[in-house]
């Protein structure tokens, strides 16, 4: 009974933005002296459990933002507060942390999830380009405010005409916005999920992850006592798990970034997806190799269905690596994979006795 499901995707972006700064973040590969667009874990993960909460049709959890007036009647940022309640469902697969209001408690989410970065530095790439925020063609119906540098004041309309014709000048409305980064290539996430923990809460008052309410609370609604490698928990009932499993297997694989840090829309279509209980398949699974092409080096993507992971390559994968088994179905077949890795764990019966 293997505790770990471990994933990744290949995915193609093709010119756009999936997380702001400076356009587009970036890191800096030292071994090939390349910008690397990437997208955070952080990112990732809310963008699953977006569309984890969406499948289920279940709001996500309230937070609370707090602040303080100092002595100076400024407003002083707080630590936010979350409702560390794992009857709101991105709560319990997405964890929790809450300090400063009595008892610390803190959940670490069953699901690792890295950044969503380049197969390999020579196989994304960002471009820059010139953006216009432009309204030329209607100027009646967008108007113009000049003030002088330092002032409040708001010229008059004959004394914009004054200043335009003595400095030969004009108020076009048009604002460029220089240097945009867009992103290009081919990108890998990886996931592992701790089935441990997956649908257990401890119940340990040491270091909680619930307080003693809640816990009498899940008590009353079914949730079962039971026991993992990591002390005494409470167990989500098998009926509460059988609609969440298939949402959350959905929500790994058709996830797509929605939060204010993403524009210029591209597909991002799923290429391929390797699984399997064993890490250390996944590398090999889904890859590239360097070729050595004279004075500047090549990549090729390599999809490896040899390597020992369970692979399930799409139809669009053929156009940018040389694939043999891709199918219409690809991404139905890896869910199911998912559903039914997820389904066969022994929640309640963890500890085996000898």
């Amino acid at each position: 009974m293997k505790p770990y499901i471990y994933l990744r995707a290949l995915k193609h972006a093709e010119h756009t933005v999936f997380g702001v700064q400076d356009g587009q973040k970036t890191y800096y590969d030292a071994q090939f002296g390349q910008y690397c667009a990437y997208s955070s874990g952080q990112q990732v993960k809310r963008s699953i459990l977006e569309e984890f909460t969406s499948n289920l049709n279940v709001p996500m959890a309230p937070v609370t933002f707090n602040y303080n007036i100092t002595k100076d009647k400024q407003l002083e940022n707080k630590e936010p507060w979350s409702p560390c309640d794992p009857n709101y469902i991105d709560q319990l697969i997405g964890g929790w942390m809450r300090a400063g209001d009595g008892i610390t408690v803190k959940r670490r989410s069953p699901l690792s999830i890295s950044a969503m970065r380049p197969l390999h530095p020579l196989l994304s790439g960002t471009v820059k380009e010139n953006l216009t925020f432009d309204r030329s063609n209607r100027p009646d119906n967008n108007p113009v405010n000049v003030r002088m540098a330092g002032s409040d004041k708001l010229l008059t309309e004959e004394e914009i005409e004054t200043y335009l014709t003595t400095n030969s000048r004009t108020l076009p409305r048009r604002n460029w916005i220089p240097d945009n980064r867009r992103a290009q290539g081919l990108f890998v996430y990886d996931v592992a999920i701790d089935l441990r923990t997956l649908f257990s809460v401890s119940t340990n008052q040491h270091e909680p992850e619930l307080s003693k309410e809640k816990i009498e609370e899940l008590e009353t609604k079914g949730w079962i006592d039971g026991e993992n490698t990591f002390g005494k928990c409470l167990i989500m009932p098998k009926v509460e798990r059988e609609k969440v499993i298939p949402a959350l297997a959905n929500a790994l694989l058709n996830w797509r970034i929605t939060s204010n840090q993403a524009r210029t829309f591209s597909l991002m279509e799923t290429l391929a997806v390797a699984i399997s209980g064993n890490a250390s398949t996944l590398t090999g699974a889904i890859r590239a190799k360097l070729i050595d092409d004279g004075d500047k080096p090549k990549a090729k993507p390599i999809i490896d269905e040899t390597a020992g992971a369970e692979l399930f390559i799409t139809l669009p994968c053929s156009g940018y690596v040389a694939t043999v088994n891709e199918s219409v179905d690809a991404l139905i077949k890896a869910e199911e994979k998912l559903v039914e890795m997820m389904r066969s764990f022994n929640y309640e019966n963890q500890q085996q006795t000898k």
